[in-house]
């Protein structure tokens, strides 16, 4: 004899009642982000960039003349925060996708969640080794970090081909800055730089006093941090307060104007490779570079930049999916299958340019750039790419 579980049947005054599975009324994707805590500063972006997504897609008819709708939850800044946003966005909002989390560490806790209840998940800044093998609907539309990051080394031996040593600094309790700093380790040894230091840290501390200090006496040319933005733009700060003259290299964690006011001044000439620039001749990101300007007197970042190519891709897919089947005729279950298998093989125009998606999850992208930051003031700076 089976068990009868809930959703499935109901036993009432001896009638069998069959429950109805779920119709999709008002496409919702999820955005699960990190709007609260030490991430905040990276997240907020992102926050942006979706919002972006959902006001000029549904100003151009949304899915077939249907208005989709985003509902926001937030992730904070660690795992449990990342797992609470999955789970009310799929068991309360019913949600058809989910664009997030904003961190790597936080994708390794929540994307099992989404895997296990068959929800497609675009990444939108999960760069670290091994996010799309989490699962079957796990994707990203971030490259990942072994394929950008060493261009910013590179950049910095042609800026100046003196260097010789390295000193490397991580937040060793982030899933994504211990798998960025290996790269970037491998990256200098390919290149035939010595590593004479690695220092770890967290991405709480403010105090660097001691990893400073190991930096100096191992007499480095060149600073490699891979952390986020509050702790890696006080890294950075007092690399410059205690003396230290060398190029310094970011990873992505710092890759944010948001950093700004952190370091100020002493911001200016970090290198940060990128995989999205506002330089990028596409129609899709000229339009979203316009109306970001018009509202915010800045170039987009690429934190938003990558949110709006998630919340986009997840409305092409669901418009493909639409004209061959309305959404509203669709059982939710269902539909999430579907719109996971449409994302993998679609091809897509967003502001990081042409993108597509391997059999993993994996996204297949042409275009990467390297930029340095120069600063106006205290608090007003851009990121000014190199060749």
């Amino acid at each position: 004899m089976k068990r009868i579980t809930q959703g499935a049947a109901l036993i009432t005054a001896g009638l069998i009642t069959i429950a109805a599975a779920q119709k999709v009324t008002t496409p919702t994707i999820g955005i699960a982000l990190a709007q609260t805590g030490n991430v905040a500063l990276l997240g907020q972006e992102q926050v942006i960039g979706a919002k972006f997504a959902e006001k000029y897609l549904n100003a151009r008819g949304g899915i077939n003349g249907t208005p989709f709708k985003l509902v926001f939850q937030d992730a904070g800044g660690d795992e449990n925060g990342a797992i609470n946003a999955f789970q009310n966005l799929i068991n309360k909002d019913k949600v058809v996708g989910i664009v997030g989390p904003t961190l790597s560490q936080q994708a390794f806790a929540a994307d099992p969640i989404a895997e296990r209840a068959k929800i497609p998940v675009l990444g939108p800044s999960n760069t670290a080794k091994g996010i799309p093998e989490i699962g079957d609907f796990i994707a990203r539309v971030s490259a990942p970090i072994a394929v950008v990051a060493p261009n910013a080394v590179k950049q910095a031996l042609k800026l100046d081909p003196k260097i010789k040593k390295v000193a490397v600094l991580y937040a060793q309790n982030d899933a994504f800055s211990v798998s960025e700093t290996g790269t970037f380790q491998e990256t200098a040894k390919a290149q035939g730089l010595s590593v004479t230091t690695v220092q770890k840290f967290q991405t709480t501390d403010t105090d660097f006093t001691t990893q400073v200090t190991a930096v100096l006496n191992s007499d480095a040319d060149l600073a490699i941090i891979s952390g986020l933005a509050a702790d890696g733009g006080n890294l950075v700060k007092q690399l410059r307060q205690l003396g230290f003259k060398g190029l310094i290299v970011g990873g992505n964690g710092l890759n944010t104007s948001n950093m700004f006011p952190v370091c100020q001044k002493l911001c200016d000439g970090v290198i940060i490779a990128q995989a999205y620039s506002p330089a990028q001749p596409s129609a899709a990101n000229q339009v979203f570079v316009k109306d970001y300007r018009a509202q915010y007197k800045k170039d987009p970042p690429q934190f938003a930049a990558q949110a709006y190519a998630g919340v986009q891709v997840m409305v092409e897919a669901l418009r493909v999916i639409d004209r061959k089947k309305k959404l509203n005729t669709w059982d939710l279950d269902d539909l999430r299958v579907a719109l996971n298998k449409q994302i993998l093989v679609g091809k897509y125009k967003t502001p990081l340019g042409d993108i597509s998606f391997d059999k993993e999850g994996e996204v297949i992208q042409k275009d990467f750039y390297v930029a340095q930051i120069k600063m106006k003031d205290a608090k007003n700076g851009s990121f000014v790419y190199l060749k």
